[in-house]
């Protein structure tokens, strides 16, 4: 006999779902079976919906038919909103990254942590990470 009505946490809710059912959104993806130039092409059309503000404007002033691969689009992404100098900061602030004085190893985690995010294409692997 199953709970009708389970306990559910608030990142339950945070998650896809389809029918009712919570469901992993790139495993509903893998599951399609999409061939390389249809999983490119589907990558290009959500590309849009990941986005907002200043980066959703950018993707809309486009030309339409300007970008036709996900290297391309990812490429001048970057170019856009990571330009070299910028990277090059906080790619270096990722490798010289210390612990700040009297700051707790939970929040000098959270402070490496943000660093990482605000360059997603660092390429730090993870062992140096660590």
């Amino acid at each position: 006999m199953g709970d009708e009505n389970p306990i559910r946490t608030l990142g339950d809710y945070s998650k896809p779902s389809h029918e009712g059912n919570n469901v992993d959104f790139l495993k509903l993806l893998d599951s399609l079976d999409l061939d390389g130039e249809n999983w490119e092409r589907t990558r290009l059309c959500l590309f849009q919906f990941s986005l907002r503000d200043q980066a959703s404007n950018w993707l809309e002033r486009l030309p339409v038919g300007s970008i036709s691969t996900w290297e391309d689009l990812t490429t001048r992404f970057l170019t856009q909103f990571f330009p070299p100098g910028r990277t090059a900061k906080l790619h270096y602030d990722i490798l010289m990254f210390q612990q700040h004085h009297g700051e707790s190893l939970s929040e000098a985690w959270t402070h490496f942590k943000d660093l990482l995010q605000k360059v997603p294409h660092h390429g730090i692997d993870l062992w140096l990470q660590v």
